[in-house]
């Protein structure tokens, strides 16, 4: 009787325990959450210094800083179109202190793009938050007798051989935009890829290159100094920061829409409490008035971004759309 007893108390004992385990966890997460960060966290910007990567890090990471009050830490880490430096927060601890700027080549167009993608987008990163979109605008050199899209089309038909244009790199949405252009004029376009966009537009305003699509941060101010012409943006809507320039749609390019976007991740694993926290402070800092001010000014499109779960089907439907884009340009597994 007295074994029998001692069972049931070992056995109610052991229930009490093991009942109380995921509140124990639960409590120790949310602590956990609170308490971050309780030190230094780095940034990843998978480009060399200078780019739209640096841009949104240094953004997000000072303004992080200033609300969470421990230093976020910028560190660039280009090669790849992105893969070194993805590769180097998935091997970091999982753990809310390792983060990364991505944007629609890394976690989108890299997948149909590359033969062997070293990563899976969906698995092995938990997006944090959608920061912006990009919008691209077409651009020439100043100097080509090119006012309008159609002269552009007329000078790209009557060149021997086609015209050639630059992008920041093979597989970003410059490149493609340019495949899907020559795709619709008819015409042979060389592609001459750089390793960021800095020199790739420094050579069409250089007069180098001929043309090439540039995110409007990049094309403004070249622009204002009239070194390049910009002939048509690649949204379906005008740009508040240049609303002189119609969309390509408007001009002679039906479904244009190659808009690309920059969101912030995190290594799959890192506690939900964090990336919740991460996702509440980052979408305080994008509703700022004076940072959405920035965003407008420098033609960038900030947005109010969805929950972390919602952003992974955002990102396998922007796989999908960059991947058929991809194949229609007869470039799946070309890296």
């Amino acid at each position: 009787m007295m074994t029998l007893r001692r069972t049931l108390c070992i056995g109610a004992m052991a229930a009490l325990a093991l009942g109380g385990a995921p509140a124990q966890a639960q409590s120790q997460a949310q602590s956990q959450a609170q308490d971050y960060p309780n030190r230094a966290v780095t940034i990843v910007a998978p480009a060399a210094p200078g780019g739209l990567y640096s841009l949104f890090a240094r953004l997000i990471g000072s303004k992080l800083e200033q609300r969470l009050g421990k230093p976020f830490i910028v560190e660039n880490k280009p090669g790849a179109s992105s893969i070194v430096g993805a590769l180097a927060v998935i091997r970091s601890p999982h753990d809310g202190y390792t983060l990364m700027v991505a944007n629609t080549s890394g976690l989108a167009t890299n997948v149909t793009l590359n033969k062997s993608l070293p990563y899976d987008p969906l698995k092995d990163f938990v997006p944090v938050a959608l920061v912006a979109r990009v919008p691209e605008v077409l651009v020439v050199n100043a100097a080509l007798p090119v006012q309008t899209f159609a002269d552009l089309a007329r000078l790209a038909k009557s060149t021997p051989g086609g015209l050639s244009y630059s992008s920041a790199g093979a597989g970003t949405s410059q490149h493609l935009s340019g495949v899907v252009l020559a795709s619709v004029l008819d015409v042979p376009l060389t592609h001459v890829p750089y390793k960021g966009m800095q020199p790739a537009i420094g050579d069409v305003a250089g007069g180098h290159i001929p043309f090439m699509f540039s995110p409007v941060p990049f094309a403004l101010p070249l622009a204002q100094a009239g070194k390049l012409r910009m002939l048509g943006v690649t949204t379906a809507e005008r740009i508040e920061a240049i609303p002189e320039v119609a969309p390509l749609t408007e001009i002679g390019l039906r479904e244009f829409d190659a808009v690309s976007w920059f969101m912030l991740v995190a290594p799959a694993g890192t506690p939900g409490e964090i990336v919740d926290k991460l996702h509440r402070e980052v979408r305080a800092v994008i509703g700022v008035p004076q940072v959405r001010a920035e965003f407008t000014r420098l033609g960038l499109v900030p947005v109010q971004s969805a929950p972390p779960d919602e952003l992974k089907r955002f990102i396998a439907a922007e796989i999908a759309r960059w991947g058929d884009i991809v194949k229609k340009a007869g470039m799946v597994g070309s890296q």
